[in-house]
């Protein structure tokens, strides 16, 4: 019969695709002993160039990645990239507490040379040539943040020219 399937539920195409960079376990020490619980850092991407990402805290793993997953959604924001190699415009640093991560252009063909939280970011942004260094604290969540900033600071050639009220050709 063709009206068996009539309820089956088609599984939407996801917008995001997601990384989960860390799960921490936590602990508050109250007068029983101790509650334990998972802070999860997830970043989301649809590799064209919108990131963004969220933490959860809940007292089970699926749980915390499931809150990390909707707050990242939520603070998505658009990355200028440069369109004919798809690497960053510039280079560019970016701080946050005792982390700082270096970004700069790369050639066609480099690949992202990234580790860690920086390369989850750098592929779900859509980057494809990238070359990046982290200076001091290695704490995923501040690399996080200053991956974010770094490329949050990017412009490219034309958002300068707008700026400035120039032509393109005049500002390079």
């Amino acid at each position: 019969m063709p009206n068996e399937r009539k309820n089956f539920k088609r599984r939407e195409q996801k917008e995001f695709e997601d990384v989960v960079v860390s799960i921490n376990r936590v602990s508050k020490t109250v007068k029983g002993g101790r509650r334990m619980r998972f802070a999860a850092l997830v970043v989301v991407g649809d590799k064209k160039g919108r990131i963004g990402f969220g933490m959860g805290k809940a007292a089970e793993v699926p749980d915390a990645i499931r809150k990390a997953t909707e707050a990242a959604t939520k603070n998505v924001f658009r990355v200028n990239l440069v369109e004919e190699n798809r690497t960053v415009p510039h280079s560019a640093k970016g701080k946050h507490g005792a982390s700082q991560v270096f970004l700069a252009p790369a050639a066609p063909g480099t690949g992202v040379i990234a580790g860690g939280a920086v390369r989850s970011i750098l592929e779900l942004a859509g980057v494809s040539d990238v070359l990046s260094k982290v200076i001091g604290s290695r704490t995923s969540v501040n690399v996080v943040y200053a991956t974010l900033d770094a490329l949050k600071s990017m412009r490219t050639v034309e958002d300068v020219a707008k700026l400035r009220e120039m032509k393109v050709s005049e500002v390079r």
